[in-house]
């Protein structure tokens, strides 16, 4: 999520629209406000205290919303703005907007990114389960909000029929990818740049470390990859990249325990390592180097890590789930298999591994099909959404037009 707004702040803000992005702050050290840079000529960043200046449990952060909002209408005032649009990420930020919105009378545009319910119905444990309060507001959202944003026509179809929403209010405009920053890079470069040995295949996974992600499913199917084939684990390599010191660093931290542990009782401990997170561009280099990148997840709205890692020329094996289902077109930019079926993702790993001439074919057409989804084609679907809002809401704007609008994620 954090990527998706950088990023559309960043296209946007080329486009000639000023983005204000609030944040809650996190860290009394930094700037109020952060201005340029990352986020484009017109884009800023605004830290509003709320609650305790630290990362902190999600769901506590409900209690503080009160100080966030009256943190954004503060700042607006101080710099005299009247705002045409909000656009709002995540649920708690949906109930901001709203509070905003009885204020200054502005549209809102709310997207997700995750949906409570979806996520709870593949929750293994009650820590991964999602409140009732999260669920309970979601609903309330999808009600008030002008515009919603889904990220395929898959996830507006779990709106409709989950929570109740109106389809004619949902528009499907998907993630984009930086097609500057992921971009094909040659093979042996890219294994240089991060020290794999030339000789060595290499399977990635980028992602949180938590138990949705399945991370253990790729595990489980190495060891079976090489209990059939022993030769095969002397040059293939597993890369586990993610783990961030956030709200939720005490479940990454057991389940970074509990992978460990079952690396070391299947055997693979000499093929699986965990590398920590690593910043965007140092990713290039990974998608590039990798002969294949596994999103095994129990669920992902869309999946931006597949996306990011075609644009580099890598083919994707990923869970038949969510978005994963329509982003990878199975055997030509990658293979979908069930989710949790470490036999099945073996299967196609060992395909990988072994026919350089079917991965080769799969790289190529997995970079031309994550062409379409430049943050510049992106965001031109995204001011289509927010001139719907405004004129719902008898506010027309002109806003600035590159190319020709029209929605066809649908």
């Amino acid at each position: 999520m954090n990527v998706y707004v950088r990023e559309l702040t960043r296209e946007l803000s080329q486009c000639g629209l000023a983005v204000d992005v609030f944040t809650r702050s996190q860290d009394p050290t930094l700037p109020r406000v952060r201005e340029g840079g990352p986020l484009g000529p017109t884009g800023r960043v605004i830290h509003v205290p709320a609650g305790p200046e630290h990362p902190y449990n999600k769901n506590a952060i409900y209690e503080h919303l009160p100080e966030f909002v009256e943190g954004v209408k503060a700042f607006a005032a101080r710099e005299r703005i009247q705002y045409d649009i909000l656009h709002s990420h995540y649920w708690l930020s949906g109930l901001v907007a709203r509070q905003l919105r009885a204020e200054w009378g502005t549209p809102i545009v709310q997207m997700f990114h995750t949906l409570a319910l979806l996520k709870n119905q593949v929750a293994q444990s009650p820590a991964e389960m999602e409140s009732a309060q999260r669920i309970a507001s979601e609903g309330e959202i999808m009600r008030f909000a002008d515009r919603i944003v889904a990220a395929t026509g898959l996830e507006r179809e779990q709106m409709r029929t989950l929570y109740g929403a109106n389809p004619a209010r949902i528009s499907v405009v998907p993630p984009g990818v930086d097609l500057r920053r992921f971009r094909r890079l040659p093979l042996v470069e890219a294994k240089a740049h991060i020290g794999v040995p030339a000789e060595h295949r290499m399977i990635l996974f980028v992602g949180r470390i938590q138990p949705i992600k399945g991370i253990d499913t790729l595990i489980r199917a190495m060891a079976l990859v090489r209990q059939r084939d022993p030769e095969m684990g002397s040059n293939v390599c597993v890369v586990i990249i993610g783990g961030d010191p956030d709200a939720d660093a005490g479940q990454e931290q057991s389940e970074m325990a509990r992978l460990k542990v079952l690396r070391e009782s299947l055997g693979v401990g000499d093929l699986v390592t965990f590398l920590g997170s690593k910043d965007q561009d140092t990713l290039v280099d990974y998608y590039s180097a990798a002969a294949t990148v596994v999103v095994p997840s129990h669920y992902e709205s869309f999946g931006m890590v597949a996306l990011e890692a075609m644009a580099c020329g890598t083919p994707v094996v990923a869970s038949d789930v969510g978005g994963l289902s329509i982003n990878i077109a199975d055997g030509f930019n990658g293979y979908l298999v069930p989710a949790g079926d470490a036999e099945a993702l073996a299967a196609k790993l060992t395909l990988l591994l072994k026919y350089d001439s079917l991965r080769k074919q799969l790289s190529w057409q997995a970079s031309r099909w994550a062409e379409r989804y430049s943050w510049t084609n992106i965001a031109e679907e995204m001011m289509a959404v927010y001139e719907k809002a405004l004129m719902a809401a008898g506010r027309p704007v002109d806003l600035p037009v590159r190319g020709g609008r029209h929605e066809h994620w649908d």
